[in-house]
């Protein structure tokens, strides 16, 4: 099985929203697993579609020895369906973590998978 953390998502995603400034609220961050999924946790998967989401972590030989290496973090990318709000967030994670966060994400990814189904059900007979 494949850690989230290892996982390397193709292109990549900015946070917030281009359209808005960032003190619009459109990019939030929490400070663990637990705050974030306390705010997001148990919102609706489809009026709250997570598109996207990436494990972040540092590389240490980005940092001067010395230089305190930021937490690991998870950005989560989100399209607020009913009102078309792209929008993101990120919390700090830990390791300990990723059984919780991937039974959250897994979740998600069933939201995003029905979405598609008719599509990929069609390709696969090919």
């Amino acid at each position: 099985m494949t850690r989230l953390w290892e996982t390397s998502h193709p292109y990549y995603c900015n946070e917030g929203n281009y359209y808005a400034r960032p003190d619009e609220g459109l990019h939030e961050e929490y400070d663990s697993w637990a705050e974030f999924y306390e705010a997001w946790g148990y919102s609706d998967e489809d009026m709250n579609l997570v598109f996207r989401w990436d494990w972040q972590v540092p590389d240490p030989n980005d940092y001067e020895p010395g230089e305190q290496i930021p937490s690991e973090r998870l950005a989560v990318f989100w399209v607020l369906q009913r009102k078309a709000i792209l929008r993101s967030t990120e919390c700090v994670v830990t390791r300990d973590d990723e059984p919780a966060i991937r039974e959250w994400l897994t979740k998600r990814a069933k939201t995003v998978a029905a979405i598609w189904a008719p599509l990929l059900t069609e390709a696969s007979r090919d």
